[in-house]
């Protein structure tokens, strides 16, 4: 989501230092004993926007494992990029990229993938000439210089537009989802402090456009969330299976009011296309008996993954506030093992239910290994980033681990995402934004990999 107007600008530093973290399993109900354990290796931690004065935060991650490169998109100076060609172990100057910066444009919501021939793509949003809408970048040169910028122009002359999503099917083919409404004069925000910006009124959809050609040109928009066009849906982020296969894991709120378009809070939904985009499945709601999403929730909801299996994950985390005011929120995992028809039961992920975000995005491993990470502030220190992992039919096979060494200012923004990827199935690149409290807060993007030995 947008940030708010309060981000600070502020400069601070984090000691780099190595960590080695053994997960000691929890017993399923009625075991003997606990399940085998998985141990993670936490390499040094990398700064990776030093360089960029300004404040740094959004971050999102993609690799090449076929060269061991990671790469690093997130809002610094303009939309900053940056590249490892070492497997994570040091980055390189950030770029700003183009199109993301000067007097007329306003730039936020980075979203990165690499292409089957290692092309790299940024997309992200911009407001320019009285119109939100998605850009995308690409690199043919693996990330060392961005030489075509394509912006995605709707029809409307003062449309609202916001987060975007990127993915790259295996024949190509660029697969792009937003938040998109034809009238931005609909739209309220809600705009903490500390945080960025969530809705509280709007003519929220979310749609999908597809490039086939590299990235040069896109097609019309695909409209994904049933009720266009005020259907109250946001936040679809995406991944394509290896038949060419869309899933999309989408939030949407329930509009209350067809005037004001005012807002319930929200579910997550699954639908899928095996067309491009023509046609989507029915939406199946993920999770639903467990609580909702509140309108005032601030931060990126709701991932998708898939495994080497074909098994999809969804992330979420729920709201609620109790009649004496006591505030919880929840991260939970679900999974599908028949692409979506049907999901498990939400399976608690956070071991706590503090009412402070919990920003959780998740990455498949090898066939029913997921991994989810989520950052949250539940530790009173600050913001951490933390890590676990789920084997299909066993559980998690760890309780969770702070991959962050040092934690983040609360009263600084640290971003709506974190970034996460796999370098080999049981090799994580991962990445996150805080500000490391000393007094001058700044945000700045951190950056490890973590290496899995599963049971």
């Amino acid at each position: 989501m947008r940030p708010s107007t309060s981000w600070l600008h502020t400069s601070a530093a984090l000691a780099l230092v190595p960590v080695v973290a053994l997960l000691v399993g929890t017993p399923s109900a009625g075991a003997a004993q606990a399940p085998p354990t998985a141990t993670y290796t936490i390499a040094p931690i990398v700064d990776t926007s030093t360089q960029c004065g300004t404040q740094n935060a959004e971050v999102e991650t993609a690799t090449d494992p076929k060269l061991s490169y990671v790469y690093q998109a997130w809002m610094g100076c303009g939309i900053s990029f940056s590249r490892s060609t070492s497997g994570g172990t040091s980055y390189g100057a950030p770029l700003s990229l183009p199109g993301s910066t000067g007097s007329q444009t306003n730039s936020w919501d980075p979203a990165i993938a690499v292409g089957p021939q290692g092309q790299v793509y940024v997309a992200f949003m911009v407001s320019h000439n009285n119109q939100w809408y998605p850009v995308v970048d690409a690199s043919f040169d693996n990330g060392r210089t961005f030489t075509q910028s394509t912006s995605l122009i709707p029809p409307d002359s003062k449309n609202w537009g916001d987060r975007e999503f990127l993915a790259v099917a295996p024949d190509g083919t660029i697969y792009l989802t937003w938040d998109y409404g034809p009238n931005r004069s609909s739209v309220t925000s809600i705009c903490p402090a500390n945080g960025s910006c969530a809705f509280a009124t709007g003519d929220l959809n979310v749609v999908l456009q597809k490039s086939t050609d590299g990235g040069r040109s896109f097609g019309p928009m695909s409209y994904i969330s049933p009720g266009f066009p005020a259907s109250g849906g946001d936040s679809a982020p995406l991944v394509v299976e290896p038949n060419g296969r869309v899933d999309v894991l989408y939030q949407a709120y329930t509009v209350t009011d067809p005037v004001s378009y005012a807002l319930d809070p929200a579910y997550e939904y699954f639908t899928s296309t095996t067309d491009q985009g023509a046609t989507w499945s029915r939406p199946v709601r993920v999770g639903g008996s467990v609580g909702t999403m509140a309108p005032e929730e601030w931060w990126i909801d709701g991932d998708i993954a898939v495994d080497g299996g074909g098994n999809l994950y969804a992330t979420w985390d729920t709201q609620r506030t109790a009649a004496d005011g006591t505030a919880t929120d929840i991260g939970w995992l679900s999974y599908s093992t028949d692409h979506g028809v049907t999901w498990s039961a939400p399976i608690q992920a956070p071991a706590d239910t503090l009412g402070v975000p919990h920003v959780m995005q998740a990455v498949g491993g090898p066939a029913g290994i997921v991994y989810v990470a989520w950052l949250s502030s539940s530790d009173p220190a600050g913001y951490g980033l933390y890590l676990r992992t789920y084997k299909l039919y066993t559980g998690w096979i760890s309780r969770q681990t702070q991959v962050s060494t040092s934690f983040g200012d609360t009263s600084v923004w640290p971003g709506d995402t974190i970034g996460i990827a796999t370098l080999s199935p049981t090799r994580l690149a991962l990445a996150w934004g805080s500000a490391i409290p000393s007094g001058n807060k700044k945000s700045d993007v951190f950056a490890t990999t973590v290496t899995i030995k599963l049971p």
